[in-house]
């Protein structure tokens, strides 16, 4: 009955207003990227440009798929957005499972629990993160992008919160039945914690896929990843980074190059978000609720 009261159906309408609002808002601004990157020079220079693409001219995706530079931070961005986040949810569910067992399974865990601590509180700062990149031999290859960020440690935190909620009944069948603990974790616990992985590596996907300036302190310039890439051309203007002859850059449009990198630097994850989303929901109660 509370379900069908006026007041109730009144909020649920008012709320899914608001939403759609928002959403709109949200989406607006893409389409609009969307639109000037797909119109002609002209257009796109004098701002004429709204939602749809004045003077359809796809100009700006064909020389930025020829060019070398786009192809090769496209390429490194990809790598490194599947690699780190590989590494970095297999380091995030190992550190969790021995982190959720109680002190007297696993001695010493009140420390490393500290010292995970002090790792989100304190960090070495730049020169001294540079300094061991460099020291490390790292610097300029994929590694100086994965390594230093591997270990997520909030989201390391959330992956114990979720273990800790998982009924000990489980771990303890597996074990009468002679499984190791990695077996139990990678049969029995992962199995199950299939929406917290998804949303963590979401989240992990997209910091990677997102993070340039990294890429700008430890990559030389044609090995810079395309968010490193995108960045110089919306804020330095350098048209150069895609390989762009004066004829091109008098005849294209600068507003329409910018629009392209930066709809093309969204549109994978844009892609992969649909995949997740089914367990986005569930993962963003993870490790909220404890016994």
């Amino acid at each position: 009955m509370y379900y069908k009261s006026p007041g109730y159906r009144a909020f649920a309408y008012a709320n899914t207003l608001l939403l759609t609002l928002i959403s709109i808002a949200c989406v607006l601004p893409l389409v609009h990227v969307v639109a000037v990157s797909l119109s002609s020079s002209e257009a796109a220079t004098a701002n004429l440009v709204t939602l749809w693409p004045v003077g359809w001219n796809v100009d700006n995706y064909a020389k930025t798929f020829g060019s070398a530079h786009f192809m090769s931070a496209l390429r490194v961005s990809v790598l490194r957005t599947v690699l780190g986040t590989l590494l970095s949810m297999l380091l995030c569910v190992l550190a969790a499972y021995a982190m959720s067992k109680d002190d007297y399974r696993f001695r010493g865990r009140t420390f490393y629990a500290w010292f995970f601590v002090v790792t989100m509180l304190f960090n070495g700062g730049l020169i001294p993160s540079y300094i061991v990149v460099v020291k490390t031999g790292i610097n300029h290859t994929l590694l100086a992008l994965i390594l230093p960020g591997a270990v997520a440690v909030f989201n390391v935190v959330l992956m114990m919160n979720f273990f800790r909620g998982i009924p000990g009944e489980l771990e303890e069948a597996s074990q009468m039945d002679g499984a190791s603990h990695a077996r139990t974790l990678f049969n029995v616990y992962l199995p199950i914690s299939m929406p917290s992985i998804a949303t963590l590596s979401l989240f992990t996907m997209v910091g990677h896929w997102n993070a340039w300036f990294d890429g700008l302190i430890y990559m030389d310039v044609t090995q810079q990843p395309l968010a490193t890439m995108i960045q110089a051309l919306v804020a330095n203007l350098d048209l150069t980074r895609i390989n762009l002859n004066p004829e091109d850059i008098k005849n294209l449009s600068q507003r329409g190059l910018r629009s392209t990198q930066i709809f093309l630097g969204a549109l994978p994850i844009l892609v992969a978000y649909p995949f997740l989303q089914k367990y986005f929901v569930k993962g963003m109660t993870l490790g909220a609720v404890k016994e």
